[in-house]
This record gives structure tokens, C-alpha cells and sequence, in this order.
């Protein structure tokens, strides 16, 4: 090897440790900034960075339950449910609640304020559990939430079914609605498949069945990262829809009954006498049940709640009345079978009936003449009813009141049922501290005095004297069915007993309300139908205790509120009845002019709906 090889050796060999150093020297220099690094990350980052990396963790998300449908006896669908947008937040995730709620409602468009209360109110709810912060958001809404979803941490889209009432205020009394659980109902341990934010039924059928109707909730196990967004669905447990639910109402025959009703205060019932079954129960005026679940402000509310004629209150089974002449089915059964009367008892009405040292004057100024049990009935004379409840007396007229489910709930299973009131002797002296007066019980034997009566029980009551003297409980519910269609239960006529009265009695009873309606006498005239008898009783219930003049166009001249409650209860085809109807209309004078029409056009929608069915 000469020098030139050498020295070409030697310069290779130092550029290649040149090259080794740099190399080890910048692999060194990586470490350090990666050890510096993991250093910063682990010993001054680290207890930040695992709260974070335990927040990217699983959770276990709640699927309401789709809550049942109700459908009318033939099936048409009466309430369902459609999708709802909320916005929600997990308190965990939001570090900063106030602030993420304030910028939340901004783009939302919201006074701040309303949802910060939100948060207020659900102290003490789990900070990891969604808190529904709005309801049914629009679509737009929703989009502007998405596109800003990074400046919202711990703010979560749902999507979840909402109550829908098909047709608003039909029916809305019967069905009822639903609203937000409430703490106290919270605490009571009745609702414990519900939380903060649920809604469940608080009237009608949905708060009476909301058992059968809720469904059982849905789980899914969901990652969600440190934003709490959900990043992947490891696992779904669907959600159980709520049973469904057949009511014994007809549609058709309801949509009737509300029409009538418009512009008047009062309640129109039907019920099936063979079984007890509900096909119509109005009240007016009504509710919007959608109002309730879509957020009612406090003015809406206070012009509900303020309202004179009371939309809230079901008049058909909360409402309490004096019944009038409708009373005298009662009157006639007691006189009938206590024997103080018989087919050919007669008495003289000449307008008025001397008691003591008053006068008890008979709807007819100029009387009714000679007239027996039918005839009476047929013409509602007072003064014979006067002299019945006379020789009968007030406690024993009370004891055949029971006997016909009045002054007792019926059992119907809705909305705190009012009770009425039987007036007896031992009534007045221990709610009076006076001792009851004879003149007294002539008031009562025509539907008067202390008397009252609710609708609901004098549907019964003649659907009894209707169907050959059976009592049934009033049924709302046919039949419930799972979302499968598997039977859950079966709706069974229930008896109650049966009327205080012979075969003999009912068969009087029965001739003098089809006289009533059919002969041109009867004070229920104007309710007869061609073609099918009608058997009825007209009822004028005074709200004073004075009769009130008319003025030359037939108008009452007093005051709305002063005016007579009108009734008409009754059943058709009187041979093979189908339907009993009771219906009252409060001030709305005559029971003749007042409430005749309305069940005239409820029999013979009924009625005539059946023969296009047969």
C-alpha cells in the first residue's frame, strides 16, 4: 500500500465517525425532547390528563320507552306519538355549565335565564345523567347546536317520542294529558322507572292507566370521548313500548256529543246499558291535551284555571247538580215499592199543593188535573211527586236514592269522582245542628233542596232502569293489548246490584218515560225519533230558589248565572234499548229546549251508525 492509499484510508474512516457522532449525538437529542416530553405529560400534565382520559369512558345511556296508543272501540286511532328534538347536558362534561348554558341559549335564541333555572331545579341530579335542558326543537335548532357542538361540551342532541293528541280537545276531559313528573311525585316511590325531565300521565285515562301505558325503558352502553360526545355504540338494549289501549268510546257518537255542546257550558254521556261501556263522555268547555306536553306558559294557564265555566273540570263526573225532574225515577221507584202508591192511584193536581202554611206551586200554573204514576211521569207533575215524597219521607226516599248508585261513586276509574249528595234527616242535623223540616222532603221528591246528583251516576241510573234493573260499573277501557297484539287485559261488564225495584215497578217506570217522549203531553216531546221509541225524563234543575219571569222573546231575564240547569236522561229503542244518554247543560233553562235536542241527536247518531253497521 503506498502513502496515497493510506492517507485516502484515513480521511474515510474519520467521516465516518463524524457521521456516527452526529447521528448518536441528534438519536440523544430526540430522547431528551421525549423524555422531556413524557416528563411534562406524566409529573406536571398527568393528574389533568387522567381525569380527561377517565372521562373517555363508558356510559350507560337510558332509551325512553315509546308510550301506548289509544284507539277508539273501532279502532281508530286516538292518541299516538311523533319524534321530539331535545337538547340536553351532562353537568360532568360541561366543566363550565353556566357558561356553556349562556352560550347554549344564545344560539338558540333563548332568554338564558330559562335554562340556567333548569339546572337550578335538578339539585342533586347525578352529574353524569342527561338533563334535558329544551323539548321539541325544530330542525333549524338543531343544525345551529351541531355546527357549534365543539363549543359546547357536555351538550347532547336526543331524539325521543312525544305524546301527540290527534284531534287536540276531542275527548280531551276522558283522555286527559301528560306533564313533567314532579319532585313530590318523585319521592313517592310510585314512578320509579321516571326521572327528572319524564312525562306521565296527571288526568284522565293516560293518569289512570299510565301503569299499562309508560313501557319499559331501553339501555345502551355508549363511549363517549372527553367532550362527552358520543364516539361509538358498543351495545343497545331496545326499549319496551307501552301497552295500547282500546277505550269503549265511539268516535263518531263523541265527535257528536262535543259538536252539540259548543258555545254551552255542561256535559253530554252515553253508555251501552246492556255492559256499562262509556260510547260518549263530553264536557265542555275543553282543553287542548297537546298544550300540556308541548310547554304551557303561566298566562295560558291562568286564563285556563280563571275561566268561569271551568274547562278543567270533567262536569261528567266532578260536576255536581241538583238533578230536577229527573229525580222522580227515584220518587216513583220509593212510592212504588213502599206501596204508598200503585198503577191506579190518582191525585189532583190544580197547580199547586198546600203543606202547612205554604204552597208548593207545580211547574203548570193551571195544573194537571187528575193524573196517575204514568201520566205524572209522562207530564213531570210536581204536585204529584210533592204527595208521594210526602207519605214516603225524606229518609226513606234517601235509602232508594243508594239503592240507585246516588250520593256513591260509580266506581269509574278516572280523576277524583265526586260523589253528590242524599240529603237524610240525620244529614241536615248533624251538618245544619237543625232538625230536618217536613217541607223539606217535598223539595227533594222533586229534585231539589239539598239534592245533587253527577252526571255520571244518572247515566247509570237510568242505563239501569234501561236494561231491566241491572247496575253496572261504568267502563272506559275495551281492551289492552301489548305493541304485539298479545292480550293484557280484557274489559268485563262489572254489576253493582241491582235497583231497589220489582219487575212490575220497572215495567210502570219504563211506560211513563216512553209517554214522556212520545206522546205529545210528555214533557220530552221534542226528543222523539222516527222510526225508534225513545223513553226519557226532562229535568229543570233550579240553581235559586225562585222562578224567573220571561220577557215577550221567550229570554230569561235574569241573569246567565241565575238561570235553570237543563237535563235529559233517557235510552232508545225503548223495546231493545242501545244506548242510555244523560245530559246537562248548565243555565241552559228547560231540560225540554235545553237539553232534549242534544240527546235526540246523540240517539239517532248512535242508532243510525248501528244500522249501517248491521
Amino acid at each position: 500500500m503506498n502513502d496515497t492509499d493510506t492517507y485516502l484510508n484515513a480521511v474515510d474512516g474519520n467521516w465516518y465517525r463524524q457521521r456516527l457522532s452526529g447521528t448518536v449525538i441528534c438519536v440523544f437529542a430526540v430522547f431528551l425532547v421525549l423524555l422531556a416530553r413524557l416528563y411534562y405529560l406524566q409529573i406536571i400534565k398527568g393528574s389533568e390528563y387522567r381525569r380527561l382520559s377517565e372521562n373517555n369512558c363508558i356510559r350507560l345511556q337510558s332509551i325512553p320507552p315509546p308510550r301506548g296508543l289509544i284507539y277508539d272501540c273501532h279502532g281508530e286511532l286516538i292518541v299516538d306519538n311523533r319524534p321530539s328534538f331535545n337538547v340536553s347536558v351532562v353537568l360532568e362534561d360541561a366543566k363550565n355549565p353556566r357558561r356553556v348554558v349562556t352560550t347554549l341559549a344564545k344560539l338558540l335564541n333563548i332568554g338564558p335565564e330559562t335554562l340556567l333555572a333548569k339546572i337550578e331545579e335538578a339539585k342533586g341530579w347525578p352529574s353524569f345523567k342527561p338533563l334535558i335542558l329544551a323539548r321539541d326543537l325544530g330542525r333549524d335548532a338543531i343544525a345551529v347546536v351541531e355546527a357549534h357542538k365543539l363549543d359546547l361540551p357536555g351538550i347532547m342532541v336526543t331524539v325521543e317520542p312525544m305524546r301527540h293528541y290527534v284531534e287536540g280537545k276531542r275527548a280531551s276531559h276522558l283522555i286527559g294529558y301528560l306533564s313533567e313528573i314532579s319532585r313530590e311525585e318523585l319521592k313517592s316511590g310510585s314512578f320509579r322507572d321516571s326521572g327528572i325531565g319524564d312525562f306521565i300521565g296527571k288526568f284522565g285515562v293516560e293518569r289512570a292507566f299510565e301503569p299499562y301505558l309508560h313501557g319499559k325503558r331501553g339501555k345502551r352502553q355508549i363511549e363517549v370521548n372527553v367532550l362527552g360526545q358520543c364516539t361509538r355504540i358498543l351495545k343497545t338494549e331496545e326499549a319496551i313500548p307501552g301497552n295500547n289501549i282500546y277505550l269503549t268510546l265511539d268516535m263518531g257518537l263523541q265527535r257528536t256529543a262535543e259538536a252539540l255542546l259548543v258555545g254551552k257550558a255542561g256535559t253530554a254521556l252515553a253508555m251501552d246499558p246492556s255492559n256499562g261501556y262509556i260510547l260518549a263522555m263530553a264536557s265542555s268547555p275543553a282543553f287542548d291535551s297537546n298544550a300540556f306536553v308541548e310547554g304551557m306558559t303561566f298566562e295560558a294557564w291562568n286564563k285556563l284555571a280563571s275561566n268561569e265555566f271551568r274547562p278543567m273540570e270533567n262536569k261528567a263526573i266532578q260536576g255536581q247538580y241538583p238533578p230536577g225532574s229527573t229525580y222522580k225515577i227515584v220518587t216513583t221507584i220509593a212510592g212504588l215499592e213502599e206501596e204508598v202508591i200503585d198503577e191506579n192511584t190518582k191525585y189532583y193536581c190544580p197547580g199547586y199543593h198546600r203543606y202547612g202554611n205554604r204552597i208548593y206551586r207545580c211547574w203548570k200554573r193551571s195544573g194537571h188535573g187528575f193524573v196517575n204514576i204514568i201520566d205524572a211521569l209522562a207530564q213531570s207533575c210536581d204536585v204529584f211527586f210533592y204527595q208521594v215524597g210526602e207519605k214516603v219521607g225524606v229518609d226513606r226516599l234517601a235509602r232508594y236514592a243508594k239503592g240507585c248508585g246516588l250520593g256513591v261513586p260509580t266506581g269509574i276509574n278516572v280523576d277524583n269522582e265526586a260523589v253528590g249528595l242524599v240529603p237524610t234527616s240525620a244529614w241536615k242535623l248533624r251538618s245544619k245542628g237543625e232538625p230536618w223540616q217536613g217541607g223539606e222532603t217535598l223539595s227533594v221528591a222533586i229534585g231539589q233542596g239539598a239534592n245533587l246528583v253527577t252526571p255520571i251516576q244518572m247515566v247509570s241510573l237510568v242505563a239501569a232502569v234501561a236494561n231491566g234493573g241491572t247496575r253496572y260499573k261504568p267502563l272506559l277501557v275495551e281492551r289492552i293489548v301489548a305493541a304485539d297484539d298479545s292480550p293484557i287485559h280484557i274489559g268485563m261488564p262489572e254489576p253493582l246490584g241491582r235497583l231497589p225495584a220489582s219487575d212490575k215497578t220497572l215495567r210502570l217506570l219504563r211506560t211513563g218515560l216512553v209517554d214522556a217522549v212520545n206522546k205529545r203531553t210528555g214533557t220530552g216531546w221534542i226528543v222523539r225519533l222516527a222510526g225508534s221509541q225513545v223513553a226519557g225524563k226532562t229535568g229543570t234543575a233550579q240553581v235559586v230558589a225562585m222562578k224567573h219571569k220571561e220577557d215577550q222573546n221567550g229570554l230569561e231575564s235574569t241573569p246567565f248565572r241565575f238561570r235553570d240547569h237543563a237535563w235529559f236522561v233517557g235510552f232508545a229503542p225503548a223495546e231493545k234499548p242501545r244506548i242510555a244518554v244523560a245530559v246537562l247543560v248548565e243555565h241552559g233553562g228547560h231540560g225540554a229546549s235545553g237539553a232534549g235536542p242534544i240527546a235526540r241527536q246523540m240517539i239517532k247518531t248512535y242508532l243510525g251508525a248501528l244500522k249501517i253497521e248491521d
